[in-house]
């Protein structure tokens, strides 16, 4: 349930992609704008694996996933810093 100062989290089909022929895939420059994505960026490819089967893929910019999770592992790790 949300509430709070933060709005509940939602999800939208943002366009359809093509996997070519070498693997690749482009995201379209209305997604990266919106997305705040630059070249040389990086994502972190997240699978949602149910049975074994992959239901769905997620990418998250390495940047915001470290700023997310860093409070996490640094209590985690004890206290140390997470690079």
């Amino acid at each position: 349930m949300c509430g709070g100062r933060s709005p509940c989290p939602s999800h939208s089909i943002e366009a359809i992609v093509s996997i070519d022929e070498r693997g690749q895939i482009v995201l379209p420059k209305e997604v990266r704008e919106r997305a705040g994505l630059k070249p040389r960026d990086k994502l972190a490819v997240v699978t949602h694996v149910h049975g074994e089967e992959v239901e769905y893929i997620m990418l998250i910019p390495v940047e915001r996933l470290r700023r997310l999770l860093g409070p996490f592992l640094k209590e985690l790790m004890g206290g140390e810093e997470t690079p």
